[in-house]
């Protein structure tokens, strides 16, 4: 049975206490948000010309990037190698990477000097291909618009049939369904072209994030420095799509009164340990190769978050997934999977602005409380419109019960 006979809109009450709290975050948040726009970076965060950089790049950018591989890594599970066991686990996992790019660009606004100039990679006039910005960044908005384009089957499922506009608008009733059979019609042949260019254009940019500090070398801690950071960074957002999208199953399932779905959780974590163990050999390796073993007992800041986010938080995971025990208990196999996301989301921190050291930097980079205070407003903004979105469309497998009905 595909996924699309076997999902449906989820029937909840909306406005619980944790919802309420959500909104209490993100108009504080956004409050911020505004405030920077109107009176600049200066007003807000505790970036400097020497820490250009700081907790919006390294959270709200570089991990929402990595973080919303979940993705491409199912649809590439699912999709390219056919494995139809997997199906259910497509949409909630495409619904959180086409929400956490949107807000990737959100951040990024929020980041940039003159944000009103964030439009000017859509023109030709002023690209320049040699910036690994660029590339970035135009890798981002084709992917952005490949994510809306296979969400779109979902909108068209829940409203083929059912357009009903109120009064003098139900004159576009039938001209809005005849689109969405349209739509739906044309992108079932072609869904395979863009299944395979989001792959192929997240494995880029993914991997171009790392990239960014490679030009860097006597401004990065050695343990965090190396020719390979693309191949690190595209590694460990692999690794960490299938705990994401774990995490994410989990969430769902405890918010919305479901049984968390093991019979497909269990299987898809057998995959982590390969793809984490590949990520592990990689940086040991280069970690040995280079010589900079030696930096991992002098006891500073960067080492120990090396310590932490390499050695607790990506090796013990790796461990505790070769278990079948583990990855069959929901409790220990969503406390992997968390470790897992933690551990990448303290890894890209470290790199954009604690490995980070200029040298004529006046005092260290520490986040102001409006950095902090827009960051979760924006997670909270993203967790709160995937609630509307999984309330009114077919994103969450059916109930049983309901399965059986239909």
């Amino acid at each position: 049975m595909s996924s699309r006979e076997n999902a449906a809109p989820v029937k909840i009450r909306f406005f619980t206490t944790g919802v309420k709290v959500l909104i209490a975050f993100m108009i504080t948040g956004l409050s911020f948000g505004l405030y920077r726009m109107v009176f600049g970076l200066g007003s807000t965060t505790n970036l400097t010309d020497q820490y250009p950089w700081g907790l919006w790049i390294g959270v709200d950018v570089a991990s929402g990037v990595a973080l919303a591989a979940g993705g491409f890594t199912s649809a590439f599970l699912a999709h390219i190698f056919h494995r139809e066991h997997f199906h259910a686990i497509v949409r909630p996992a495409l619904l959180t990477a086409m929400l956490g790019y949107t807000f990737v660009g959100i951040g990024l606004m929020f980041d940039l000097g003159r944000w009103y100039n964030i439009w000017h990679p859509m023109l030709p006039m002023m690209w320049q291909g040699n910036s690994v910005l660029f590339e970035v960044g135009m890798c981002v908005m084709v992917y952005l618009t490949v994510l809306y384009i296979e969400f779109l089957p979902v909108v068209t499922e829940r409203f083929i049939g059912k357009v009903n506009l109120p009064g003098m608008l139900s004159f576009f009733n039938k001209p809005i369904d005849r689109l969405l059979t349209f739509l739906d019609n044309i992108l079932g042949k072609v869904m395979f072209v863009f299944v395979i260019a989001g792959v192929v254009l997240s494995c880029l940019h993914q991997s171009s994030l790392g990239t960014l500090m490679v030009i860097s070398p006597y401004k990065m801690h050695p343990l965090y420095w190396s020719l390979l950071s693309p191949l690190f960074f595209l590694a460990s957002a692999i690794a960490v799509g299938y705990p994401m999208v774990i995490f994410e199953s989990m969430i769902a399932s405890k918010s919305f009164g479901h049984k968390s779905e093991m019979h497909i959780l269990t299987p898809l974590a057998k995959f982590i340990p390969y793809l984490l163990g590949i990520y592990i050999v990689l940086k040991i390796g280069d970690m040995i190769y280079r010589g900079t073993y030696v930096y991992l007992f002098e006891g500073s800041i960067q080492s120990r978050m090396f310590w932490l986010e390499f050695g607790t938080l990506t090796v013990v995971p790796f461990l505790m997934l070769l278990s079948s025990r583990v990855r069959s208990s929901a409790g220990w196999l969503f406390s992997a999977a968390t470790m897992c996301i933690f551990g990448v989301l303290l890894n890209r921190c470290t790199v954009f602005f604690i490995a980070y050291r200029p040298p004529f930097a006046e005092k260290a980079y520490f986040p102001a409380i409006g950095e902090f205070a827009l960051t979760i407003g924006l997670i909270a903004t993203l967790m709160l419109i995937y609630r509307v979105f999984v309330s009114i469309l077919p994103v969450m497998p059916a109930p049983e019960k309901e399965a059986v009905r239909e």
